[in-house]
């Protein structure tokens, strides 16, 4: 190789995508643990409603279903065998405030940690501060049924915990992909990596459905078993085979790491000493992620704490039913995730847009897309039922425009303290997931379609609110705060020299990949 090129480091069997591989599978686990007692809890809880099934059977009058079920008749669906058969073997009597408060717990504790991860992995690496949250993530899962049953403190204590552990994971991933991901390959890597959580959903909604009926320790306890166990596994591989940089890790290539830091310039991921709070608050694009964060993150939570429940009064689908519908939209939204961050990356790198552009492209795309159908799907009554879930994949389809929107523009904004910028974007976004459990509930006394309607619409409103204030102050480029201090390079130098960097790598370099 000569002096005159940098040449680009194939992608497949590099540490970076082994890195973002094993990410990827750490975020899925998050996500198990998150959403598993979504499903649970209906396996958890007695619905005396079930008790319906004998009235309707001494009566068969539609309107003696209408009243007991507070939903409206599918056809001839009445209370199947299947859900029967789960309420008979739930063990809490928790009303809907109960349950509604013990979905928010987590995100009570989840908040907490966001900045200060995000801090702690930009100084010292996100390695270890992610290993060691894992781990009390799988302690707390595997504790969470022992609680249940002690008392319903206890149960709101192992959720509390886990969403502090849980709350290091993405400034982690974050401040570990800014130094590992090369300018071309961001939204791409972060796609792919964010992409774990939607595969957790689809295992978690689908599997957990069929736990609940044919598991152990009463079906819904191996729910949790599983998760903390396979939580267990992954700590122990992500130890032996991850590093926080480049330049620490055992097995990389000298070609792969002198790409790497070529490509993102060595003074953008120096090692954080020094954080410009004040200018950091104070940066309009900073502004816009945060907005784009928490009003994608509204519709997020209010899908994945509520669409079991949702399914389930509203559709009517029983528990198994329930469980593989509640997962399509994740693996449609799985699937356009992975060729959204691809086609992001490719138009950049041709210069067919800039990447400010593709920024506010992609997430206008999503937030438009997402409040148009989640709005839809408030009007499709019960006999319509598969409408509404073609719509509710539609609708995660269109929030997988996000990979290449505010998800990734952390990485874009300032490489160095991604970490910190999405700890800040997070904690904001983790407000939805306190308030959008509570407020669906508040909004759905009487388990009504046309309750269930309002909340919809609450969603679809956040969406284009969001939609509106990224457009205005979205940015794509590398802020003039962004790089440490104690790089001693001036702001000016250091992007015309990563520039020249970047134009040295092959032109055919996908051809290696």
């Amino acid at each position: 190789m000569g002096d005159d090129y940098i040449e680009k480091a194939p992608l497949f069997f590099s540490q970076r995508i082994i890195l973002a591989l094993l990410s990827f599978v750490g975020t899925l686990l998050v996500y198990v643990t998150r959403v598993n007692i979504s499903v649970a809890i209906i396996c958890m809880v007695r619905n005396p409603q079930t008790n319906a099934t004998t009235a309707w059977n001494s009566s068969g009058v539609n309107g003696t279903l209408n009243v007991t079920l507070g939903a409206g008749v599918c056809g001839d669906m009445g209370v199947s065998a299947v859900d029967k058969d789960t309420n008979d073997r739930a063990e809490f009597d928790w009303d809907k405030l109960t349950r509604s408060e013990l979905l928010s717990m987590y995100f009570y504790g989840y908040i907490f940690t966001q900045i200060p991860s995000g801090w702690l992995a930009s100084r010292y690496g996100g390695k270890r501060v992610w290993e060691v949250n894992m781990f009390i993530c799988a302690l707390c899962t595997i504790l969470t049924p022992v609680c249940a049953r002690t008392h319903i403190y206890m149960a709101y204590a192992a959720r509390f915990i886990l969403g502090v552990a849980a709350g290091v994971t993405f400034p982690c991933v974050h401040a570990m992909l800014g130094k590992w991901a090369p300018r071309y390959e961001r939204s791409m890597l972060t796609s792919f990596v964010f992409a774990g959580p939607l595969i957790g959903n689809i295992a978690t909604f689908s599997i957990s459905g069929l736990l609940c009926q044919y598991g152990f320790d009463n079906g819904w306890g191996s729910i949790f078993y599983l998760s903390g166990i396979f939580n267990f596994l992954w700590v122990i591989v992500w130890h032996f085979t991850t590093a926080d940089s480049p330049a620490r890790h055992k097995w990389i290539t000298e070609r792969e790491k002198l790409y790497i830091e070529a490509s993102i310039g060595k003074g953008s991921i120096a090692k954080v000493r020094y954080v410009p709070w004040l200018k950091m608050f104070t940066s309009g694009p900073l502004w816009a992620a945060i907005t784009a964060h928490l009003c994608n993150n509204y519709v997020h939570y209010t899908l994945l704490t509520s669409l079991p429940t949702f399914m389930k009064e509203s559709l009517n689908f029983d528990i198994k039913q329930n469980g593989f519908l509640s997962s399509l939209p994740y693996l449609c939204q799985f699937l356009a995730s992975i060729g959204v961050g691809y086609v992001a990356d490719t138009v950049r790198e041709r210069k067919m847009m800039s990447t400010r552009m593709v920024r506010r492209s992609f997430q206008s795309v999503s937030f438009i897309g997402t409040a148009i159908c989640i709005a839809s799907v408030g009007q499709i009554s019960c006999e319509q039922r598969y409408i509404a879930v073609f719509l509710l994949c539609l609708c995660t389809i269109f929030m997988s425009f996000n990979r290449a929107g505010y998800i990734v523009n952390h990485l874009d904004l300032a490489p160095s303290y991604a970490g910190i910028l999405f700890g800040i974007t997070n904690t904001a976004a983790t407000i939805p997931g306190m308030i959008a459990p509570i407020i669906a509930g508040a909004l759905t006394p009487n388990k009504t379609a046309e309750e269930w309607k309002i909340v919809f619409y609450v969603c679809a409103g956040n969406a284009a609110f969001g939609a509106i204030i990224y457009l205005l102050l979205a940015d794509g480029e590398l802020q003039s705060w962004a790089v440490p201090p104690q790089s001693k390079v001036k702001m000016e130098v250091l992007v015309e020299r990563d520039r020249d960097e970047a134009k040295k790598v092959r032109p055919n370099s996908h051809s290696s990949q």
